[in-house]
């Protein structure tokens, strides 16, 4: 049966294809990286049970092993410790003096958790039967199996971005979440930004109008920090930016967009072009430092990813997204959110502005002078007026407790309250599979010079799924303790 299903999905897939537009076939020419043959995987998937809106039973205590304590996991872990509900039974990682740095950083909190520092002791944690909820913040390779294995041994997961590298990795992180009904929530702390949420909330309430256009990006200047010795471990950020040319982080820009628009709840993203320049800084900096350090020789000349990718999608529903990628030219960080609808566009960088669309006819038009930018005063009553439920909540101690602006601690306490309360999350395993995928995607589209279909991995339920609750309507009784 899977294997007959298989060679239906290639067909399905090719025949799909090719709908996106007339450039795609003669990309099939080029042999795509072997990470991205799996683009061509475009699955007839057969839903074996619908995550989105699923809430899994309640949990009064929610016992937390955390796998990966190095960039991103000793956020979590500290965040975490601070609410009402939860029990840290395991920390894992690698290297012994993390472990100890991560003991150290909860010990007011009286949790008390065992330890795993070996190769594959990340299993054991897994297997445990008195553990609910797995954090897993390694590198990305190991996002996939690592929630796989949790999701098989009866664990729902938290997994870091993006959730996956391939496309058939996303399909499996799919098809196992269904099948174990335990959820598998990607951390994307973009869509807990202040602004991000404010964002979300305008577009409910119909500020925007229709919603015509998106942009996001992941413009970030981390040219030394990738080659650092000691930033990443065995440099795995940096060889993840050898031999893989597109949009590598997709996730930070796409999320926000995605939940405005009501990606698989109520629209889809259908297809996708992306174009990679060259790479203008990496391979410089290479040369340089192994003039004056052999352990750089083995990056010299190595196919490093382009420094700019620029990718534009369009949804079902006739709009468009424009994604970007640049984390090596000396440009200021920046997500690049813009929302642009009928009624309002709102922009993020460089300056949080808003502009509402005024009314005018052909006479009374006056080219530039017909759209300008609200005061600051206008933009902080609406601010006020439209402030986003979880922030009025818990927005100060947000701010004085969490990384990235507090966005992290909001999407922490948001995540374990939905599980205390017995509450869909806000981020399904199909929001993970969908925005991590556009990464080998846009690999497979620069590699080709080609469109791609994006795949549904809801199997079509996108029509019908509710779009998510940022009202808090239900829950929100976690407490803090501070």
């Amino acid at each position: 049966m899977e294997n007959k299903r298989r060679d239906f999905l290639k067909f399905t897939g090719m025949a799909g294809l090719t709908v996106a537009g007339a450039g795609v076939l003669n990309g099939f020419a080029a042999e795509p990286e072997k990470n991205n043959k799996s683009a061509l995987d475009q699955k007839a998937h057969f839903q074996h049970f619908n995550m989105s809106g699923y809430a899994a039973p309640k949990l009064d205590v929610v016992r937390i092993g955390f796998i990966g304590l190095g960039n991103r996991g000793p956020a979590h872990l500290a965040q975490v410790s601070i609410l009402e509900g939860v029990d840290i039974k395991a920390l894992c990682d690698l290297r012994p003096e993390r472990l100890e740095s991560a003991k150290k950083r909860i010990q007011k909190t009286g949790f008390k958790p065992d330890t795993y520092t070996g190769k594959d002791d990340w299993k054991k944690v897994c297997e445990r039967t008195d553990i609910d909820l797995i954090f897993i913040a390694t590198p990305w390779e190991l996002h996939t199996p690592m929630a796989l294995y949790a999701m098989n041994h009866g664990k729902h997961v938290c997994v870091e971005v993006p959730a996956a590298k391939t496309v058939e990795e996303c399909w499996q992180l799919v098809e196992t979440s269904e099948r174990t009904k335990k959820h598998c929530m990607m951390m994307e702390n973009a869509c807990y930004g202040f602004y991000e949420l404010l964002m979300l909330n305008l577009a409910r309430e119909g500020f925007f109008g229709e919603i015509i256009h998106g942009e996001g990006a992941y413009i970030h200047h981390l040219l030394y920090g990738h080659f650092a010795k000691d930033k990443y471990f065995e440099q795995w950020r940096l060889k993840e930016n050898i031999g893989r040319n597109g949009n590598l982080y997709p996730t930070h820009g796409l999320g926000p967009i995605a939940q405005v628009m009501n990606i698989n709840r109520g629209d889809k993203l259908e297809y996708l072009v992306s174009v990679s320049g060259n790479d203008f800084m990496m391979n410089d900096l290479a040369k340089k430092l192994a003039s004056k350090d052999d352990f750089y020789k083995e990056f010299v000349d190595k196919p490093f990813r382009g420094s700019m990718n620029t990718t534009t999608i369009r949804t079902s529903m006739g709009r468009t997204i424009m994604l970007q990628h640049d984390v090596t030219s000396p440009r200021p960080k920046s997500d690049g959110l813009v929302i642009s609808g009928t009624k309002a566009t709102a922009i993020q960088f460089p300056v949080e502005k808003i502009s509402v669309a005024r009314e005018a006819t052909p006479e009374t038009w006056r080219g530039s002078d017909a759209q300008k930018w609200i005061t600051d005063e206008e933009f902080k009553a609406l601010e006020k007026k439209y402030e986003p439920s979880i922030v009025k909540k818990l927005g100060e101690i947000a701010r004085e407790v969490g990384a990235h602006g507090g966005g992290d601690f909001l999407m922490d306490w948001r995540t374990i309250d939905c599980l205390r309360n017995g509450l869909p999350l806000d981020q399904d395993v199909y929001d993970a599979a969908l925005w991590s995928a556009i990464g080998p995607l846009t690999e497979w589209s620069v590699a080709n010079q080609a469109t791609i279909k994006i795949p549904d991995f809801t199997a079509g339920s996108w029509k019908a799924n509710k779009p998510l609750d940022i009202a808090i309507s239900e829950g929100g009784n976690t407490k803090v303790k501070v």
